[in-house]
């Protein structure tokens, strides 16, 4: 995990900047004067900030950040002032994760709004905070955003140094056909379930069950990712919490030894997220062992407590993807590997309009968005590959289908660096070998939106650049013809 590549350092950087960040926060807090609570809620609200908000631009990023408190402040003042009436702080907490999830149709803003109102719920209950903490809390949270923002906008921009990323559309649809509607409801349901079964195993500590299931379903689009993610979520809390016993309960909370390790966790959290979620939820458990140390509550029985509430949330999400409009894996990933076929044609397509000697075609971004999409297809495709999965013949035909989309992408980088080079030039057979390339698309997906450069443009021979051009596209066409094989018997078995 931690030998895993890490070009230019940027994960490394990311969680060293939200260490410093969060860092900031609760020391503002505290020289406010503020109370241990608040400055637990400023530590939160950073990490929210700078983990949740991911708009592929650094403005995007600050304008999403400005309206955390938007989506914050008012589900804070519901939370708190609802504290003591169970059934109408249940029923706004379900539409606040309904609404919350629908957000997400409406791309990364969406998606980070909708979980700072979770969350911003979600510590009003782990704090039992009432509405005379209000006016403390608001300060806390401004504070944490106003400290989080200097060091991500100001300080140290990590985003500003690195291009532009290729952030691939979310399969569309309407009605309940759209992916992020059907979660809406699924979501609601698993976090119903396991408020109800949460509160039977504890009236202090439900709101852990209802936590669990919502973090199951972010990021996640199909019954298997979930599934995946549950599973993760349980094997990552019970090795933070073996963690925990020997690491937070002997510590009794003591402030700076404390202190140093919750900084250690949420290094790793920031590190380890876009690898493994199992490795981001043992951090996140061990952190919140150390906090209820902080509070004083912590004892051994609590963290056996919280692998219970875990347990019930992970059953709640696995009822919920099986019973409430089920979105199949294959549903998701024929979506997902259609749109990278397509991008495969589109880098083709701009690289042949480039060597044809078209200097406003441009490869290079779409083979960055071919990237993007396999990274999506790899996610959609995890179900099946995993360890546990029985399906034998299912697990080799996803794995066969990431070998030769690997291989396409391997082949629409080579393409995309000739066709910049400037002494490449157009060769007719280029021409014949796009042809071909573009027949293969459309054989897997259908008809492509944009034809490849026109046969008969350039006359034989050898030109710079030609023969590279031409390996990179019969690589192409190899892989394009051997995806087809796979494809259809998994669209067969419906996989």
């Amino acid at each position: 995990m931690f030998m895993a590549p890490d070009p230019g350092l940027v994960r490394l950087r990311i969680s060293l900047r939200a260490v410093l960040g969060i860092g900031l926060a609760v020391a503002a807090s505290e020289l406010a004067g503020l109370s241990l609570s608040a400055s637990i809620t400023a530590g939160l609200a950073a990490l929210l900030a700078l983990f949740t908000v991911g708009d592929p631009t650094v403005r995007g990023q600050a304008v999403t950040t400005a309206l955390l408190p938007v989506a914050g402040f008012p589900v804070l003042a519901l939370a708190a002032t609802l504290h003591t009436v169970p059934t109408a702080r249940d029923a706004t907490w379900l539409a606040v994760v309904l609404g919350g999830v629908y957000a997400r149709r409406w791309g990364p803003r969406g998606h980070a709004l909708g979980i700072f109102a979770f969350m911003t719920f979600f510590i009003t209950q782990f704090l039992h905070a009432v509405p005379a903490q209000l006016p403390e809390l608001y300060t806390a949270m401004a504070l944490a955003l106003a400290a989080s923002s200097a060091v991500r906008f100001g300080a140290w921009c990590v985003e500003r140094r690195l291009p532009v990323p290729a952030v691939p559309a979310v399969p569309g649809g309407r009605g309940l056909s759209r992916v992020t509607t059907r979660q809406a409801f699924q979501t609601t349901a698993a976090c119903a379930f396991a408020m109800a079964a949460g509160q039977v195993l504890s009236h202090e500590r439900w709101y852990w069950a209802v936590g669990t299931a919502w973090w199951i379903f972010v990021n996640t689009s199909s019954r298997g990712e979930t599934l995946v993610r549950g599973f993760r979520r349980v094997l990552g809390t019970l090795t933070g919490i073996a963690a925990g016993m020997l690491i937070a309960v002997p510590l009794h909370g003591a402030p700076a030894p404390t202190a140093v390790i919750v900084a250690v966790c949420v290094w790793g959290i920031f590190y380890t997220a876009p690898l493994s979620y199992s490795w981001m939820m043992f951090f996140v458990t061990v952190m919140a062992g150390l906090l209820y140390g902080l509070l004083g509550v912590l004892h051994p029985g609590l963290l056996v407590l919280r692998l219970a509430e875990t347990g019930v949330g992970a059953l709640g999400a696995v009822l919920a993807v099986a019973l409430v409009l089920p979105v199949t894996t294959h549903a998701v990933t024929d979506r997902w590997v259609g749109q990278a076929v397509r991008s495969v044609h589109g880098c083709t397509a701009a690289a042949a309009r480039r060597l044809a000697g078209d200097p406003d075609a441009d490869p290079a971004p779409l083979a960055a968005e071919l990237e993007a999409l396999l990274g999506r297809v790899r996610f959609s495709l995890a179900p099946l590959v995993h360890p546990l999965n029985p399906m034998r013949a299912r697990k080799e035909r996803a794995r066969q289908v990431l070998a030769l989309l690997d291989d396409c992408a391997r082949e629409a980088r080579g393409l995309a660096a000739v066709a910049a080079d400037p002494d490449a030039s157009h060769d007719a057979r280029l021409t014949a070998a796009c042809g071909r390339v573009e027949t293969a698309v459309e054989v897997l997906v259908g008809a492509v939106p944009e034809r490849a450069v026109t046969a008969g443009e350039g006359v034989p021979g050898h030109h710079p650049g030609a023969e590279q051009a031409l390996a990179h596209l019969h690589g192409l066409e190899r892989a394009l013809a051997a995806l087809a094989a796979p494809l259809r018997a998994s669209a067969a078995v419906g996989a």
